[in-house]
């Protein structure tokens, strides 16, 4: 019996010392979770009987270069149900499908799921949310929210863009300021049971949003308006595809007017503005909305055609090829290599200098000032005036030059680059150049935005930009200057003269491709005052039907815009003689 008892003794101890090392294991492992881990799990159990609601916050305004508020914020609300709140499901289906307009069987479906929170509607008009609170119906929760607005309807709408769903930016402004404008949304917490239910909303936590930052822009309002109304009126008489028009100060780079029309509903971006084929596909749609969104000032680019001289002659000028002076001769065409070039003007210019060859836009003569400069010399320019990148424009997308390869370049292409035909470019990108030379010889970066405030009206940032000196001369800036207001005064741009004011300015008719096609674009640049430039213009005017020369259809409406706009920037002006009077 003595070694059977001995036996039992043993297990018994074996039993008790395992079961006091797992209750010390259990100890010690209670001990570290209390002491060491205790703030882990204290959030992980209140993370389980809390419920966040967002508080969306105010999205940052903008405002144009008057102070005007072009893109607002409308207080809109985002109805939703709590199920086990509810005390009359019949009553809530009823109020919330009468007043929301959704369909009972829907509000039925959510009321009845049990869930912390389903929404019904979102985006519901405040007078309409006003409505459904006034009910007090239990287990309605009402929450305020914010919708972008903009009061100008389509105004610069491919310029200033708009949110999605979220608030957030899209397209153009909105986008590329998106940090600035969003602001910080705020949070509602609510305590729920083990089922993540609501059930204490007197308990309700609230941290409050932070309002986005207001953006102030150099673009113009009235400008705008100008600017659109001119550029409509000549797409529907010329029956054109589009137009496009971008007025710039060409000393610092501010623009004043961005247009592209047709433009688009900016309260209703997802409505094409114009009739859609009924079999189109989501995907054809969704790339009708993309074209329609595209800004073709900064995204689109194209052969500048004669506008294009204005960069050849200031390269010829600054490298020391070409004076004023100068003489050539056009018969109508000039030979390069096994090529055969056409001048615009088939029976030629006879003799004439740069001048006069800038005057009457001569092809010939640019051809030859591309010539003397040599593929090296160029290139150099092109390099030297910024030609070759992009401009840093503050919108997104801007699309690069599309240039022959410098290898690649023999005579006929430089010829046919002279006078703005072989390579592509976008309208921002000339008139950058353009502006560049003019303004004495100092590279700007086109933008818009101007400065930031806080939502208490503190100015956190004025926004600054790049700028390149010295890429011509002032004397060569001063010469070119010359050039374009006798081109305005007796040239190809004489239908831009305005009695009393000093304009400079360039013509162009390029050909589209294909051009068996026969289509155009007409365009012009133009500037004021000639001798010290406050405000340049670019307009083109996409496949304009009958008369099609820029010269005829595109210098005028520029200067019907600066008719309009320069008495408005404080541009006077300056008196006229009889003898002045009767040459134009």
């Amino acid at each position: 019996m003595v070694p059977n008892y001995t036996f039992h003794r043993r297990k018994i101890l074996i039993m008790f010392v395992t079961c006091l090392a797992g209750f010390g294991i259990l100890m010690g492992r209670l001990g570290y979770l209390m002491l060491f881990q205790s703030a882990h799990y204290t959030a992980l159990a209140q993370e389980l009987h809390e419920r966040e609601r967002s508080i969306k916050a105010a999205r940052g305004r903008i405002y144009d270069a008057n102070g005007t508020i072009i893109a607002d914020n409308k207080t809109v609300c985002t109805v939703s149900v709590i199920h086990n709140q509810i005390t009359d499901a019949e009553e809530v289906i009823a109020v919330l499908s009468e007043k929301l307009e959704v369909s009972a069987d829907t509000v039925r479906e959510k009321v009845e799921k049990y869930s912390s929170r389903e929404i019904i509607k979102s985006n519901v008009d405040k007078s309409i949310g006003d409505a459904v609170r006034a009910c007090d119906l239990d287990g309605v929760k009402v929450d305020e929210d914010y919708k972008r607005y903009y009061p100008f309807g389509s105004l610069a709408s491919k310029v200033l863009g708009f949110t999605g769903g979220d608030n957030q930016g899209i397209i153009g402004l909105e986008v590329m300021y998106e940090d600035y404008l969003k602001g910080e949304n705020g949070t509602i917490l609510t305590q729920t049971d083990a089922r993540g239910v609501e059930i204490d909303t007197a308990a309700e936590n609230r941290i409050e949003p932070v309002d986005g930052c207001s953006l102030y822009l150099s673009l113009d309002v009235n400008i705008q308006k100008y600017a659109e109304q001119a550029a409509l009126k000549v797409m529907e008489q010329k029956n054109a595809k589009k137009v496009s028009m971008i007025i710039m100060n060409p000393q610092n780079g501010e623009i004043m007017a961005m247009v592209n029309v047709p433009e688009f509903d900016l309260n209703d971006p997802f409505t094409l503005n114009y009739q859609m084929d009924a079999s189109a596909t989501d995907e054809e749609y969704q790339d009708l909305l993309n074209k329609m969104w595209r800004n073709s000032c900064i995204n689109d680019t194209y052969e500048p055609g004669s506008t294009f001289k204005i960069i050849t002659a200031a390269a010829g000028l600054e490298e020391g090829v070409v004076s004023l002076t100068d003489n050539f001769y056009c018969p109508g065409y000039k030979v390069v290599e096994d090529r055969r070039i056409h001048c615009h003007k088939v029976a030629g210019h006879g003799a004439e200098n740069f001048l006069q060859g800038a005057m009457n836009s001569c092809n010939p003569v640019f051809i030859e000032v591309g010539l003397r400069l040599g593929v090296t010399n160029t290139y150099k320019y092109f390099n030297q005036f910024g030609l070759l990148g992009r401009t840093g424009i503050d919108l997104p997308g801007e699309a690069g030059t599309i240039m022959h390869k410098q290898d690649n370049m023999g005579e006929v292409e430089l010829a046919t680059v002279s006078f703005g035909q072989s390579f592509q470019i976008t309208p921002m990108q000339l008139i950058t150049t353009a502006s560049s030379i003019i303004n004495g010889g100092t590279r700007i970066t086109p933008h818009f935005g101007v400065e930031v405030q806080n939502s208490e009206g503190t100015v956190i940032e004025k926004l600054s930009y790049d700028t390149t000196e010295h890429i011509v001369s002032e004397e060569t800036s001063e010469t070119m200057r010359y050039i374009l207001e006798q081109v305005v005064a007796e040239g190809t741009g004489h239908r831009a003269y305005l009695e009393g004011y000093r304009i400079g300015g360039k013509t162009a008719t390029s050909e589209k491709l294909p051009r068996s096609e026969n289509k155009y674009i007409s365009s012009f640049i133009g500037f004021a005052p000639a001798d010290n430039p406050q405000v340049i213009a670019l307009i083109t005017i996409d496949e304009p039907e009958g008369i099609y020369y820029g010269g005829t259809i595109a210098a005028p409406v520029v200067a019907d815009v600066f008719d309009n706009i320069l008495p408005y920037l404080g541009i006077e002006r300056e008196a006229v003689t009889e003898e002045e009077t009767a040459e134009n």
